[in-house]
């Protein structure tokens, strides 16, 4: 599917962003490999390491970097940008490319880099557009005299260069539209207000607050209030505009300004285009994963939707928009087709908050088009192949059918753009922080599959991602599997027309299943890794795992006529049985791992709970300071609610200033991964009762982070200046940096997730936010020292999970 052209857009949008005096760099030293990012809490990176260490010498033609494990000297040359002003060397694959800038005053700028996957600027790190996508700017301070940029180039195969400039605009606050997420006007429904988003820059040193944003389209005037836009920062946000005036198809313009206690400070269109419902279009939503705009595609039903007809959702493949991917089908006369956008073209491989993007739409889909809940299928191509096998193993009887187009089963086997998860590991500190990426691993969840109809295509003589992938499914299948197809068309490479997903055998495979209700299902086999992300199959489910994201497993047979269910558990400390597991008027013997639990169970509403301690008993419902299928750890967890990110003040002025970059450079991450938008506050802002359930990312320790005692002093892991006290452990030192998660204590489901060190050095040793990685393991806590970036696993102090009452135990770690 072919959308480069979308992305060769916006990049030539962004060269008309602002009257602009324009500064671009067309030469530097490079020097590499030196690093390796992937999609795992550990990384290396010899730069980064004499950067926290502060031994980094400003390079010059010749001179040595680092000597790799090998012994080699990794030295510095120049390199000299093209005649399309890209800088490109063999050495910068895995390297650093080192650019500088004389400033003759101290003044702001905008810095535009395209093709790196981050960056430091003066020190300050900064996120990379290894996507090339263009619009990500980066507010930054030049001081006077000399300013020196290390700018990280990624993986291999993708490097085609970088383009590197510094903008001076006119104005300090612009509205950019490069990166607008827009909605179609739907010509039918245009009674309705609709969202869009846009991003806001502010170069200005200070926060701009009191904004406004108004919208004007065909005379019809709506606005909003903007949150607080830090310094030195951007920023996606929400705006409402009424297409109430528009009553024909085609292209119209619309109108933003932002204004400031009335004053207007900057001002931009944009072209929205209005169509019919029977054509295929794009609608947007607020996610509740950050409050931010994100939009869905509709390829709407032949002849006009009917209640009660099946639902299609289709995942696209990397560098596809959702909008492109719903054109790929024809309408079809017995369903509506949604596609949601994994926040991104790439996002997060339909894993993590694509995962949760995914089932947002789709919650969206039923309450909107009000399907029939026994036809709901599941397809996508290429990542969306992967994202396919990924949420239909994960959620076995959300699905009737099943279909992978061109798809990869895991990120350990095939990786994309970030790397490859490791398989396994020797090393016990390199397996615990692979047990938190177990969810990722459909090949282990595929028991799973048996829930739903399997239909399997792929071309044979696919370049990008093999047919392989698609036979050793097949393989895995065939062993316990008896109802799927497969079909491997001729000489079909990675895309051969619109039919490598609107296949018409394969929408007759839909047609023939459906989702059977949950009472007419006797034997159930379910299997998770994290019942906070997947908790159970038909009138099954896991509350708490014994062994916190380790595999669990529950097989379960009910004989209707015999009145007894018979369960079997793996790794599961609490288990559930649904209303639907018995008629709520009927009592049934229930036995588990062969221990008869109670002979006379009933069903009412609500779920019946049983907890294994010695034996299995009846229990209540585990409480919510319990781990739970809500709130289950791992550090990554905390980002799922509306999280807010809290940066110290309390500590001297390169502590705070640690704190407060490192939150920007998290919440550029999130805007340019997930299409995100985060609120950052000061922590002497932080009010607990004006951001309830949301979830909390503090950045600094107890001794610089004044929210610290409001959410976290019965922690059993505290930080402070030079020590780290875990459970009754001591890690002493200034260079201890450390990865935490535990429950906020004013919330049912919220978490508090924590970036800390003991020291300026542990800090800057938690620069890399790899936790935006699809995929990537973060257990429930991480400590490592200064070393990480040079030595990797040796440099973790202890790794592991709490128990279930969230309580630090020697049992679940690794050193």
């Amino acid at each position: 599917m072919k959308t480069l052209s979308y992305f060769t857009f916006l990049f030539l949008f962004c060269h008309t962003l602002f009257a602009q005096t324009t500064f671009i760099f067309t030469k530097g030293l490079a020097a590499g490999p030196c690093h390796q990012y992937g999609r795992e809490a550990l990384y290396t990176d010899l730069l980064v390491h004499q950067l926290i260490q502060g031994k980094l010498i400003a390079p010059s033609e010749g001179s040595t970097l680092a000597t790799d494990k090998n012994g080699k000297a990794i030295l510095w040359k120049s390199v000299q940008a093209d005649t399309a002003n890209r800088l490109r060397d063999a050495s910068l694959t895995n390297g650093y490319v080192y650019l500088t800038y004389s400033s003759s005053e101290e003044k702001t700028a905008l810095l535009q880099i395209s093709g790196h996957s981050g960056l430091f600027f003066n020190g300050v790190p900064y996120s990379g557009d290894m996507y090339r996508y263009g619009w990500l700017f980066h507010p930054v301070k030049l001081k006077k005299g000399l300013n020196e940029l290390y700018v990280r180039v990624g993986q291999g195969g993708r490097f085609q260069g970088i383009t590197a400039k510094l903008i001076f605009p006119e104005k300090p606050v612009a509205i950019s539209t490069a990166d607008a997420t827009l909605p179609h006007i739907v010509l039918e429904e245009n009674d309705e207000f609709r969202i869009g988003g846009i991003v806001l820059i502010n170069t200005s040193e200070k926060a701009l607050k009191n904004l406004v944003l108004r919208s004007n389209l065909a005379g019809k005037v709506m606005q909003i209030y903007v949150p607080t836009i830090s310094p030195l920062s951007t920023r996606k946000v929400s705006f409402p505009f009424s297409p109430s005036a528009v009553d024909q198809k085609g292209t119209v313009e619309c109108t933003l300004a932002l204004l400031q206690n009335g004053q207007v400070l900057d001002e931009k269109k944009i072209q929205l285009t209005a169509l019919s419902n029977a054509e295929h279009h794009s609608r947007t939503f607020i996610s509740k994963i950050d409050g931010s705009v994100q939009y869905y595609a509709v390829a709407p039903q032949a002849g006009g939707h009917k209640p009660g007809s099946a639902l299609f959702l289709s995942v696209h493949g990397a560098e596809v928009e959702a909008i492109g991917q719903a054109r790929a089908y024809k309408p079809k006369d017995w369903g509506t087709l949604v596609a949601p956008t994994n926040r991104r073209p790439r996002g997060f491989n339909w894993e993590d908050w694509g995962r949760l993007d995914a089932l947002e739409v789709l919650d969206i889909a039923h309450m909107l088009f009000n399907p029939d809940p026994q036809k709901i299928y599941l397809t996508g191509h290429s990542m969306g192949g992967h994202g396919s096998w990924y949420l239909g193993a994960t959620y076995p009887g959300k699905w009737a059918g099943v279909a992978p187009c061109a798809g990869y089963p895991t990120l350990m086997g095939y990786g994309s753009a970030d790397g490859k998860i490791p398989e396994s590991s020797q090393n016990p500190v390199e397996q615990m922080l692979l047990r938190a990426s177990n969810a990722s691993n459909v090949i282990a969840l595929a028991p799973n599959y048996k829930a739903s109809g399997i239909y399997i295509l792929h071309g044979d003589a696919d370049r990008t991602v093999s047919v392989e992938y698609a036979r050793e499914m097949r393989k895995v299948l065939s062993t316990f599997h008896n109802d799927f197809s497969y079909y491997e068309y001729p000489n079909g490479g990675h895309w051969y027309g619109d039919h490598s997903v609107d296949w018409g055998p394969l929408f007759d495979f839909f047609k023939w299943h459906s989702i059977p209700k949950a009472q007419e299902v006797d034997t159930l086999n379910f299997t998770t890794a994290n019942p906070a992300i997947s908790d159970h199959y038909h009138w099954i489910g896991i509350e708490q795992q014994a062994a916190p994201l380790a595999y669990s497993n529950i097989s379960a047979k009910r004989n209707a006529s015999a009145k007894t269910i018979s369960i079997k558990t793996e790794n599961v400390r609490i288990l559930k049985l649904l209303p639907e597991a018995f008629p709520k008027d009927q009592s049934f013997k229930l036995s588990i791992d062969g221990q008869e639990v109670c002979s006379n169970c009933k069903t009412e509403n609500e779920p019946l709970f049983f907890t294994k301690n010695i034996s299995w008993e009846a229990t209540p419902k585990p409480g919510p300071q319990q781990r739970n299928s809500q709130r289950n750890g791992s550090f990554k967890e905390g980002f799922n609610h509306r999280m807010v990110f809290v940066y110290g003040t309390g500590g001297n002025q390169e502590e705070n200033d640690w704190a407060y970059q490192k939150a920007v450079f998290d919440a550029e991450t999130w805007y340019y991964r997930g299409n995100g938008a985060v609120d950052l506050i000061a922590d002497i802002d932080f009010n607990p009762a004006a951001y309830l359930d949301r979830g909390v990312i503090l950045f600094g320790n107890a001794s610089t982070n004044k929210a610290w005692p409001k959410l976290l002093a019965k922690c059993p892991l505290q930080v402070n200046r030079g020590n780290i006290k875990l459970g009754e452990e001591n890690h002493v030192g200034n260079d201890l940096g450390v990865y935490f998660t535990y429950p906020r204590p004013d919330s049912k489901t919220a978490s508090v997730s924590v970036v800390a060190g003991t020291g300026l050095a542990g800090m800057k040793a938690a620069w890399a936010n790899q936790y935006f990685a699809a995929g990537s393991g973060f257990p429930d806590y991480l400590i490592f020292t200064a070393e990480l970036p040079k030595e990797g696993s040796k440099a973790i102090k202890a790794t592991g999970f709490f128990d279930h009452n969230w309580q630090y135990t020697k049992i679940d770690e690794a050193k």
